[in-house]
């Protein structure tokens, strides 16, 4: 049970490595500030897209440790595993073997934490057009 501690530490670890990196990345990449209401639409789609990346490539660290440990027999099933895993969908019709179920616990908690940190970074960027907005002086009336 410690080793399984130390491997979900591990792989948590680097999950949160993976998104600081790319949720910094991301935000130096989107610094500036779109004017219009496409300019916004394509920063968010970014934004959103980028994240998704960087899910999915936390997904496949853990299914492929899950592959390398021989968790699970083949890379399909151990991303599939991986993906119902960190979402906490948890279908149960793929599961680890009994001695690597508290790694797929800790893989649980891992996903909600880095999905409630993107919602919290893409909540910053959504205040932050509301503020630049919220700066802009009003159109004359009568303008479009």
């Amino acid at each position: 049970m410690f080793w399984s501690l130390i491997v979900g530490w591990t792989l948590m670890a680097a999950s949160v490595a993976i998104h600081v990196g790319g949720l910094t990345a991301a935000l130096r990449w989107f610094r500036g500030r779109p004017q219009s209401f496409w300019g916004w639409t394509l920063h968010f789609s970014a934004i959103a897209g980028w994240t998704v990346l960087l899910h999915l490539s936390e997904i496949a660290a853990w299914g492929v440790y899950y592959l390398w440990s021989d968790a699970i027999p083949d890379l399909a099933s151990a991303l599939y595993f991986s993906a119902v895993t960190y979402t906490t969908t948890g279908y149960g019709d793929v599961v680890l073997p009994q001695q690597w179920r508290l790694i797929g616990g800790i893989e649980s908690l891992t996903g909600i934490l880095m999905c409630g940190w993107s919602t919290g970074v893409f909540f910053a960027v959504l205040n932050r057009m509301f503020s630049q907005i919220a700066e802009e002086p009003p159109a004359p009336r009568g303008a479009p």
